[in-house]
């Protein structure tokens, strides 16, 4: 299977709640000698998860190297719930649960096969101009956009932690 992700600028899911745009299947490499997916490989599932909602978001790589401007992590938080195994497949539930012109929080419920929370993952963004290495708000059409994002998000479940 090969990772999923959503199209660049929007589209048809961004304003579902969750965004389900990002799946990936558990790779050999990513297991440890317990038999189960490293710790440090649930924080790549939810950054990959992360960067399917900015793409859609138009906040990804062509926006960067159009303006100059990008999102930088600031914060993450994991929680693990149960063990994912070598080619069992991982889908991200994601959802918009905070957003400021120059800010953005994301909250991903990682799945397995079966629907079942494996993980959470929480991640926090700055919107930052590379050539001044400032933070800064984001554009008026983004702002727009991510604000009917978040209203769109508000009422879905946000889960437990």
């Amino acid at each position: 299977m090969r990772d999923t992700a959503a199209g660049q600028g929007g589209g048809p899911d961004l304003l579902s709640a969750p965004f389900a745009a990002y799946s990936t299947r558990v790779r050999a490499e990513w297991v440890d000698y317990n038999g189960h997916m490293n710790d440090a490989y649930y924080a790549l599932v939810g950054s990959q998860a992360s960067q399917a909602l900015l793409d859609a978001l138009g906040l990804g790589e062509d926006y960067q190297l159009a303006t100059g401007r990008t999102t930088y992590t600031v914060e993450s938080h994991l929680r693990y719930l149960k063990e994912a195994k070598e080619g069992e497949v991982v889908r991200a539930m994601t959802l918009l649960v905070d957003a400021a012109p120059k800010r953005l929080r994301f909250r991903h419920s990682l799945r397995d096969g079966g629907g079942a929370e494996i993980a959470t993952a929480e991640f926090v963004y700055l919107h930052v101009n590379q050539r001044t290495g400032r933070v800064e708000p984001m554009p008026a059409d983004r702002i727009e956009l991510v604000t009917a994002v978040l209203a769109a998000h508000a009422e879905a479940a946000r889960g437990d932690g």
